[in-house]
């Protein structure tokens, strides 16, 4: 490359950086210490305001971020049966543990600190011990803030199986969910393969909890919404 060559392309690079820095310092500068216009001054390009660029590089000011405050969300909880809505549910429970303790199965457990304000309030765990659903509920007995009750349909969620998962989808003689199950009809065996009664299933977490499958083919879903007892 010849001498004159070179510098015709320095001249070029150095105009494209005295461009954008010049561009760069100004617009602190019109940040700072805006034009003053009458109000009758229309600015034609006002509307390309947010598309200007040189070399493909953005000169616009960057757009404030507006800080939102989220509202919290209510995480969907396997609470014991005959819970009540969450809220009142949250408002009435002491966390006495008096639940847990009448529980002959050891299924109710009270979450933990990683819970936060949730800490200390009664769950059902499948993975550790499912519910049984006994027949006399002791646990909704025992509730004294009367935050389970037997007023409102014994429903903590509903199962779900994962068919690619599942022994019964793959061949395999299996039907521990079904067996065990302590709920009539809640599981039906059709061609040798469990179907979840979504009408009766009570999520009381068995079938998760019997599940030989290696990966666990059964799915929990808690119930998103729990009625509250009309007032006596």
């Amino acid at each position: 490359m010849n001498d004159k060559g070179k510098g015709r392309w320095l001249n070029r690079r150095d105009l494209l950086r005295g461009r954008l820095w010049k561009a760069r310092m100004e617009l602190p500068l019109i940040r700072r210490y805006p034009v003053a216009r009458s109000t009758d001054e229309t600015d034609p390009s006002a509307e390309d305001l947010g598309n200007r660029t040189i070399a493909g590089i953005s000169i616009d000011p960057v757009p404030s971020l507006e800080i939102k405050t989220s509202r919290p969300t209510a995480v969907p909880i396997f609470r014991p049966p005959g819970a009540i809505e969450e809220k009142q549910f949250l408002r009435g429970c002491t966390q006495c543990n008096e639940c847990a303790k009448a529980c002959p199965h050891s299924a109710i457990r009270p979450l933990d600190d990683r819970w936060g304000p949730l800490a200390g309030t009664p769950t059902i765990q499948a993975d550790l011990s499912a519910c049984q659903m006994c027949s006399d509920y002791p646990c909704i007995t025992a509730c004294e803030p009367k935050v389970l009750s037997r007023e409102i349909p014994v429903v903590m969620g509903t199962a779900v199986i994962t068919e690619h998962l599942c022994l019964a989808y793959h061949g395999s003689i299996c039907s521990a969910c079904r067996e065990r199950c302590p709920v009539a009809n809640a599981i039906e065996v059709t061609s040798g393969k469990p179907k979840i009664n979504e009408d009766v299933c009570t999520g009381c977490g068995v079938c998760r909890f019997v599940c030989p499958a290696p990966e666990n083919a059964v799915l929990l879903m808690p119930t998103f919404h729990r009625p509250t007892p009309l007032p006596s």
